[in-house]
């Protein structure tokens, strides 16, 4: 494989430049020596050569013996069993990220099944919550209301020449736990750690960015402990002037710069993708990225029961920004297999924490494309002013019933049960991260309904044994999704990352699902398929950028996109470095 360690040969930071020699392979030109390359992400540790040693001045501060990465990935795995909880091992990672970049994504490529609850949920919550008490090392980028008038100065701090793919959070919404003030970077390390390992993203090639607006969290802001700004969040005009110098910095740094907007509020999340998708490459992860993860499981379920998407009735539980773009996506698809999109929005029922989102009757403008229509339920004879959700399961006879609202055990016995009584195939899909936060445990509902459900969760579950039969939990996670999204916009070099190209996403996936997985009754591809899935994701968002325009890259039209992502795709492996004079710059 080519490696991708800048999309172009050429300078990566003052320190480091990334060449090819004569017959193609790469390898870097480094001005760093002695400790300063040892405290390096770029470092190798034992697996410097000795004529790197002697290159580098390295010679007395290293073990004598050379060794190659295999063998560091073995001593790397011992020390990751030592660690006795789940909260240790996602430290031991962090710092094994911090002073060996390649090996850190070298033994995540290798242990992926068992390292992606650790790097990203649902151990990367508690991670969050404790961010400033786990707070060892600087990585990415800060902006606060401090500083933001020099957002010109703080991105010129960041190292990297060419950075191509950001995740940003303001940390109002993460996963399940709200409002969690600095320590939402967290989630954006582990986000790009999956761009990278899942994706084929250069780490080079990456930023983490915390947008501190302040945090409404009593204890974070009466803790002495606390790392972030110690003011309640900012609104309104002087919240979006902030995201303003913030995209504007980036975008004269690093214009080919894609922007995965994460963990925003309902109340601004769909205000920020509207205000910025025209200005630069840019999606919302938790609204399209976790729609278009969940169409592609609906789609696979609608192959195991041999029918479509447009003959199904869906309820979506939660109207927070994941249950408006899950509910849109789903929209999309039934429009695109032939209904109206009135027809779509009928067999579409969204409820929030008061009941079924009705036409005429909404809290929060960003719901009107997916709220009911109010003669949808004339006839239903309910008690309160909207029907509530058994209400709904009772007399729309849902086929699926897909869970996003952050309330563990919201799908009850009777819930499930009156589900598992409408239809032999129920799809449920309780999809709230993490883990204590899911609607309802997988056990119970192939219980409830003796074992016809088709199931789905946001976080990771072991297989269920129920009446001597094993049954295996597929995980909705996004993952198979943003990566190949946010490569082919890299690759692409995109205007505008489109509806159609989300589709695609969704689209893609459901057809590498079906090619290699569905035959044995799973939803979604195991974990372990990520780096394959995300290949053929990205090809095929690819080609649709290059059908609607939004890429220009007429060389690739005609070509085999697969062939070429995967010529692309960075792999962690160390590269040769040769010594070169500095340059007088700040490395």
């Amino acid at each position: 494989m080519k490696q991708f360690h800048p999309p172009v040969q050429g300078r990566i930071s003052p320190c480091i430049h990334y060449k090819q020699n004569h017959d193609g392979r790469g390898y870097l030109e480094i001005s760093l020596s002695g400790l300063n390359l040892l405290r390096s992400p770029l470092n190798k540790g034992t697996a410097f050569t000795q004529q790197e040693r002697l290159a580098f001045g390295l010679e007395g501060l290293l073990p004598p013996l050379v060794v190659d990465i295999e063998h560091q990935l073995v001593r790397t795995y011992r020390g990751f069993l030592r660690q006795s909880t789940d909260l240790q091992k996602y430290q031991f990672l962090r710092a094994l990220q911090e002073r060996n970049e390649v090996l850190f994504f070298a033994f995540l490529e290798r242990h992926l099944d068992e390292l992606m609850p650790i790097v990203y949920t649902p151990t990367v919550g508690a991670a969050v919550e404790q961010y400033s008490n786990l707070y060892k090392t600087a990585r990415g980028l800060i902006f606060t209301t401090d500083n933001i008038e020099r957002a010109d100065t703080v991105v010129a701090n960041y190292p990297w020449e060419d950075v191509r793919m950001i995740v940003v959070t303001d940390s109002s919404a993460i996963l399940g736990i709200g409002d969690q003030g600095f320590g939402g970077l967290a989630i954006c390390i582990g986000k790009l750690a999956l761009y990278t390992s899942g994706g084929g993203v250069s780490p080079m090639n990456t930023l983490p960015v915390g947008l501190d607006v302040g945090t409404n969290r009593k204890e974070l802001l009466e803790d002495p402990a606390y790392l972030g700004s110690h003011h309640k969040r900012i609104t309104g005009e002087a919240y979006f002037d902030l995201l303003d110098k913030f995209v504007d910095a980036v975008k004269k740094r690093w214009p080919r710069a894609v922007i995965q907007w994460e963990d925003f509020s309902k109340e601004v999340a769909f205000s920020v993708l509207a205000r910025y998708r025209d200005q630069l490459p840019c999606f919302n992860d938790d609204i399209q990225g976790t729609g278009a993860v969940v169409l592609s499981g609906l789609l696979s379920a609608c192959k195991l029961k041999g029918e479509t998407l447009s003959e199904q009735r869906v309820v979506v539980v939660g109207a927070g920004a994941g249950g408006v773009g899950v509910a849109k996506a789903i929209q999309d698809g039934m429009v695109q297999e032939g209904l109206t999109r009135e027809q779509a929005r009928r067999q579409m029922y969204v409820l929030d924490g008061r009941g079924l989102v009705v036409e005429g009757k909404i809290r929060g403008e960003y719901k009107g494309q997916v709220a009911q229509f109010a003669d949808t339920f004339a006839d239903w004879g309910i008690q309160g002013d909207v029907p509530t959700l058994m209400d709904v399961v009772e007399n729309a006879k849902p086929t699926m019933l897909l869970g996003l609202s952050g309330v563990a055990g919201l799908f009850s016995q009777p819930i499930i049960e009156s589900m598992a009584a409408n239809h032999q195939r129920p799809v449920i899909f309780p999809l709230s991260n993490p883990t204590s936060n899911c609607e309802a445990l997988p056990e119970d509902i192939i219980r409830w309904t003796g074992g016809r459900a088709i199931i789905a969760t946001g976080s990771p579950f072991d297989e269920v044994d129920f009446e001597g039969q094993r049954y295996s939990i597929g995980q909705g996670n996004n993952a198979f999704v943003f990566p190949g999204l946010g490569f082919a916009a890299i690759l692409g070099k995109v205007s505008k990352i489109t509806d159609r190209m989300v589709i695609a996403s969704a689209y893609a996936l459901a057809d590498y699902h079906a090619q290699r997985y569905l035959e044995d009754g799973l939803i979604y591809p195991p974990i372990s398929a990520l780096q394959e899935a995300s290949i053929h994701v990205t090809a095929e968002v690819l080609r649709v950028a290059l059908e609607d325009g939004s890429s220009q890259r007429d060389e690739l039209k005609g070509i085999d996109l697969h062939e070429y992502v995967q010529s692309r795709f960075w792999k962690a492996e160390y590269l040769p470095f040769e010594k070169v004079p500095a340059a007088g710059e700040k490395c």
